[in-house]
């Protein structure tokens, strides 16, 4: 695909979408305590009872959540959308490749926050929503800790 625009030397993301999604990370990690600090990840691992995991498109993914999604970064490395169902509010990410969803969770690391992470696609709302959010879409629970 033709790039857009410039591009991070280190990521390769367009610098618009990187420093967009970097400050939406921040607007709706979930509320995590900034004390806990670290470079390193920490996972949680569980599957939905079904054992099915929603596939990398913001569409189906804000459909099993139970809301419409409105796309916020239409870009070659990443679409973002925002999904407001009944219950929760989310975010939701999804990645044409898994080396974009690194270096997107690599970059989120440094602000923190609990995330539900799937394949080519991350998920954020309010940590309360996580584990219900987890049983509708499959993935893990992880907890990216700021190191600033």
């Amino acid at each position: 695909m033709p790039r857009r625009g410039r591009s991070d030397r280190i990521t390769g993301l367009p610098l618009a979408a990187l420093v967009g999604s970097l400050a939406l990370v921040t607007g709706c990690s979930g509320g995590e305590d900034d004390t806990a600090k670290g470079a390193q990840p920490s996972r949680s691992s569980a599957a939905p009872a079904a054992g099915i995991l929603a596939p990398p498109r913001i569409e189906v993914i804000a459909g099993l959540a139970g809301c419409k999604a409105e796309i916020r970064i239409d870009a070659d490395e990443l679409r973002e959308g925002l999904c407001h169902s009944e219950k929760a509010d989310y975010r939701i990410t999804t990645f044409p490749a898994e080396k974009y969803k690194d270096a997107w969770l690599d970059a989120a690391s440094v602000y923190g926050g609990t995330y539900l992470v799937g394949p080519r696609w991350v998920v954020s709302t309010k940590a309360e929503h996580l584990d219900q959010a987890r049983n509708k879409l499959g993935g893990t629970i992880r907890r990216l800790r700021g190191t600033s």
